[in-house]
């Protein structure tokens, strides 16, 4: 029995000296092993640089996709995001993806991919377009940070969206549907009521919102685009479902 505690202390002694000595990155994969092994029920991540380095753009696409079929089936992954994790996490960020969504509150953008604390870059503003300062984000994100992945989110009943069909104009309001109209001259081969009573058409538009959006990013952005050209990112679309939480993509 002396001989378990004593084992059991040295261990302890052990596991205790190298997080002392390690950074707080490596902080992260110790106690994910020792978590494991005292048989935690919740998922302890934490993005290192290596994991970054270690995935492509199509396997962090995958596992978006992986990720919204759980949240659609209501599996998401049980995580741990106590104290301790917090502390790690202010020693760097390694996201693997920078999501463009729209500001609507129904819309949880780290939650529809199941993704974790430190895994995605958000940018939002409603009508989920680009413009300097957004394009700047995601170049940040990307060539500075190491995402590999954007991904340009729309959604079922976007607000923006109908305010843009609608011609709406009020305030600030009228100049930021301005970057919406695109999409809807894209959208007059449409067959059917051009109308934001029909929701058929809105969510026409708000997918060629979506696929404007990623010709922006790719026409105003050299560096996305050569680091796309190369290999280094992916550029996606998806159109979100609220009332199923599910995603279409659009590659």
């Amino acid at each position: 029995m002396k001989q378990g505690i004593i084992k059991s202390s040295i261990q302890l002694l052990i596991i205790t000296a190298f997080c002392a000595c390690s950074s707080k990155i490596n902080k992260a994969d110790t106690l994910l092993k020792v978590k494991e092994e005292k048989g935690f029920s919740k998922i302890t991540h934490v993005m290192t640089k290596s994991k970054q380095d270690s995935l492509t753009p199509s396997q962090i696409l995958q596992d978006f996709k992986e990720g919204n079929e759980r949240y659609s089936g209501a599996n998401v992954t049980q995580r741990d995001h106590s104290e301790e994790i917090r502390k790690i996490i202010t020693g760097g960020q390694f996201p693997k993806a920078m999501v463009l969504s729209c500001v609507d509150s129904r819309v949880l953008v780290e939650d529809v991919f199941d993704q974790g604390i430190g895994d995605v870059f958000v940018g939002r503003v409603a009508g989920n377009f680009v413009n300097k300062d957004l394009l700047g984000s995601i170049e940040f994100a990307c060539k500075v940070a190491g995402a590999k992945l954007i991904v340009v989110m729309g959604h079922q009943h976007c607000g923006a969206i109908k305010s843009a069909i609608d011609d709406v104009h009020m305030g600030n309001i009228t100049s930021m549907l301005a970057n919406i109209k695109p999409a809807i001259e894209m959208s007059q081969n449409f067959e059917g009521e051009k109308s934001s009573k029909n929701e058929a058409f809105v969510k026409f538009v708000s997918q060629n919102n979506i696929k404007n959006t990623i010709s922006q990013i790719k026409a105003k952005s050299e560096i996305l685009r050569e680091m796309e050209n190369k290999g280094k990112i992916k550029i996606v679309g998806a159109f979100y479902t609220l009332q199923t939480g599910k995603l279409e993509f659009i590659d």
